[in-house]
């Protein structure tokens, strides 16, 4: 039986250091900072991005080159092992589909695996993948399984400030203007591909209790089994506000005493881009056990 290579990008929040630990690969993902190329986790730390953000400089997001995957996935394949890769949701990046479109020159070695997660759900996915194949899963079997099983997720995420919204070109000038004078902090949510409104608040306090009161929700219904089971999980993310997201944790702890509680992760940068700094998220999601 052929072996099972994991791979994934920096969007997962895995950090090179850590992959390597764990025996899983990471793709960093490249940015344009002032028309110069960067790699998260390579050569653009947390701090450095966000300093770069907050002097104004602009920053677009990237693909991998081909040449780069395609040439991984050959040292890999070299032993006889198989692959799964697991990039960012194909409704967020167009790097899945690039994937996809790659792999179907390894049939039957490299499983490109679209369950349209980023940050806390895309790691959870490649843990999940990596202890499926720790039990002798193959490849293919992974796959059907994570693919089977994408939409068993949710993340919500508050706003600091709506600057970087407009700066994207995410939000109208008017509507920044309008938000900012009212103080309105948006609740965002990912539920499958796409990263869409979900509530508008004025605090810091409301924005915890309205995806608190989210995340309650999905566990009473869509959740429900897999809460009872023993395979749901919570975990918090945040873009650079780290003493925030430990106290969310610590709150979501207590409200949840059940379910495992189990990041506290920077988001990916490729997400941090959109919404900045001062985001906090929560993320809800089905673990292998």
């Amino acid at each position: 039986m052929s072996k099972v290579k994991i791979v994934t990008d920096s969007n997962s929040g895995i950090t090179q250091a850590e992959a390597k630990e764990l025996g899983i690969t990471v793709v960093p993902m490249p940015f344009l900072i002032d028309g110069e190329e960067y790699f998260e986790d390579i050569n653009l730390t947390q701090p450095a991005f966000y300093e770069k953000l907050a002097g104004g400089a602009a920053v677009s997001t990237s693909q991998p080159a081909i040449g780069n995957i395609t040439e991984l996935w050959e040292k890999l394949l070299e032993d006889g092992s198989d692959i799964v890769h697991i990039p960012m949701s194909s409704g967020l990046s167009e790097s899945c589909h690039t994937a996809e479109g790659l792999a179907r020159s390894y049939p039957g070695r490299v499983f490109v695996v679209d369950n349209q997660r980023i940050s806390l759900t895309q790691k959870q996915s490649a843990f999940d993948a990596l202890a499926l194949a720790n039990r002798g899963y193959s490849a293919e079997e992974i796959k059907d399984y994570l693919t089977k099983t994408k939409f068993d997720s949710s993340i919500y995420i508050s706003l600091d400030t709506l600057k970087y919204l407009k700066r994207g070109g995410r939000l109208t000038p008017a509507a920044a203007l309008i938000g900012t004078i009212l103080k309105i902090k948006p609740v965002l949510q990912i539920q499958g591909e796409k990263l869409d409104a979900f509530k508008k608040v004025h605090t810091l306090k409301q924005a915890k209790e309205v995806m608190t009161a989210a995340v309650r929700s999905d566990i009473d219904t869509r959740f429900a089994d897999l809460a009872k089971s023993g395979e749901l999980a919570l975990a918090v993310a945040h873009t650079d506000n780290y003493e925030e997201a430990k106290i969310f944790h610590d709150e979501l702890a207590a409200a949840f005493p059940n379910l495992p509680v189990t990041y506290i992760d920077p988001l990916s940068l490729s997400v941090s881009c959109h919404i900045g700094p001062g985001a906090l998220a929560v993320a809800c999601m089905r673990f292998v056990k």
